[in-house]
């Protein structure tokens, strides 16, 4: 197991570690380097924020390197009478968190008040696992692997992704492009306040459940729509209770014959199900 805990008297250890990551530190924010301990397989980063955005991008390398940059504490706390007139100092350091063990990278911040932006560059076969609560968006491009992001308050967007999706925001859109699907691997692409807008192969087979309480659903797939499931009853009568009959709201329907399932939903937004190039 590799833990790696950005302080200063952890990085004297660090410096001794027969080149399992390297830790500079500059006025720019923090950069490590880790390698997995298998690079011969996908291995799967996992980040959970508090406050701040998650960017993931690939490279040509079988490490990973995480860049972490702090926006400088929390400015919109004023500053105590007693500082007298003293200017604040903002320091860089994003008190990063990063542990490998079995091919998984695990990266949090010591902070729960501190804004801090992560860039992380990962082989192009890996896996995802990340979150974040507050003041940033959740940014992947070119990855090919099972990826699940959850963002609390701020967009998650997706580009040229390859492999399956499980993607949620509660405010904010989710924006998700695939060149290539998992095969017979559901997905699902979910916001409580925001639009849903996904692009997928044109080859792509599913069975689409689709739900927006307030907006609309557009696509350019012929979408064979298919009849809801029957009312949900429950007869509670017997215990002094209510007869209940629920009809389901999803809209159900076939792309391509259909296949694994595929959801989605919105409370307050629309959903824009395109057809990719190939």
């Amino acid at each position: 197991m590799k833990r790696i805990h950005i302080s200063i008297f952890i990085a004297i250890a660090v410096s001794a570690w027969s080149g399992a990551l390297v830790w500079p530190q500059d006025a720019h924010g923090d950069r490590i380097t880790v390698s997995w301990s298998d690079p011969s397989r996908p291995g799967l980063l996992k980040v959970n924020l508090i406050q701040g955005g998650i960017t993931v991008k690939t490279h040509s390398g079988n490490n990973v390197i995480v860049e972490g940059r702090s926006r400088g504490g929390n400015n919109r706390r004023p500053a105590p009478p007693d500082a007298g007139g003293l200017r604040r100092i903002d320091g860089s350091a994003s008190g990063l968190v990063v542990e490998e063990s079995n091919n998984v990278i695990s990266v949090a911040t010591q902070s729960f008040s501190r804004f801090v932006d992560l860039d992380i560059q990962v082989p192009s076969k890996t896996s995802l696992n990340l979150k974040t609560m507050n003041g940033g968006n959740i940014v992947i491009e070119g990855v090919d692997g099972e990826i699940e992001v959850t963002n609390m308050n701020g967009g998650v967007t997706l580009n040229n992704i390859s492999g399956s999706v499980v993607a949620h925001s509660m405010n904010g859109k989710v924006v998700a492009s695939l060149r290539q699907a998992t095969a017979n691997k559901p997905m699902a692409f979910t916001s409580m306040n925001g639009n849903i807008d996904v692009t997928l192969p044109p080859s792509l087979k599913a069975n689409m459940k689709m739900r927006t309480d307030n907006g609309e659903i557009y696509s350019d797939f012929d979408i064979q729509i298919r009849p809801s499931n029957g009312p949900t009853t429950t007869d509670n009568r017997s215990r002094g209770g209510p007869f209940r009959v629920e009809l389901d709201k999803n809209i159900l329907g076939a792309v391509n014959g259909g296949g694994p399932d595929f959801d989605l939903r919105t409370l307050n937004g629309n959903i824009y199900i395109r057809k990719g190039t190939q």
